[in-house]
């Protein structure tokens, strides 16, 4: 449907197409590295929807429900290959994104149709999906936060006996050095650095126990 707003002189057709039109963040503009963009792309988001019904669909085969390989193979031979345009029809009439998505898939896998999403909640996909991209975000991140360390703990070597002053609220105060003040930002950083790395820590024991 589209929008409409007047100025005073002349009245304009939003057009929902055009990119300025779409809500559109800094933290994707501006911060973000084309890795990170992708990884939290429509792309890649429907893309681990079907990775999770690849597994869920092999899981259940193996636990005797009457699934083929053949199924299987089709579901993984289009895994890739998302019809968005197919799903956002799908949607306008639906008025729900996982089935969309489902019957768009199942267009696209006619054999396997009947058993996408077999016994399965919405939630079970797209809970699933997002903790899987935001973990995949954090090792991206984790990744960078070694190189910048690395890079900090170089400088604080060179620079270890560069004097210079150090502050306090911004004025001022004692004599340091220039590779002691970069070893504090390093600090912090290693400090975060240890934060992910007790989040996957606890994360690899949570699937254990199940």
């Amino acid at each position: 449907m589209q929008q409409q707003y007047v100025h005073t002189k002349q009245q304009n057709i939003i057009d929902p197409d055009q990119e300025t039109y779409r809500y559109q963040s800094p933290l994707g503009q501006r911060y973000a590295s084309k890795q990170m963009n992708t990884i939290f792309s429509a792309q890649t988001k429907h893309v681990t929807w079907r990775r999770l019904w690849i597994e869920l669909a092999q899981a259940e085969k193996e636990l005797g429900l009457p699934i083929t390989q053949e199924q299987i193979n089709e579901l993984k031979t289009h895994m890739h290959d998302i019809d968005f345009a197919a799903a956002e029809q799908y949607e306008r009439k639906l008025r729900h994104d996982v089935m969309a998505h489902i019957h768009a898939y199942g267009d696209q896998c006619p054999q396997a149709r009947a058993i996408i999403h077999l016994g399965a909640t919405s939630c079970l996909i797209t809970d699933n999906a997002d903790l899987i991209i935001m973990r995949d975000a954090l090792k991206l991140v984790e990744q960078k936060l070694v190189t910048v360390i690395r890079q900090l703990a170089t400088h604080a070597d060179r620079y270890k006996a560069l004097p210079c002053l150090s502050f306090t609220h911004m004025q001022p105060a004692q004599p340091t050095t220039l590779g002691k003040r970069i070893a504090l930002w390093a600090q912090d950083l290693l400090s975060d650095l240890q934060d992910l790395n007790r989040l996957d820590s606890a994360e690899r024991v949570k699937r254990r126990r199940r």
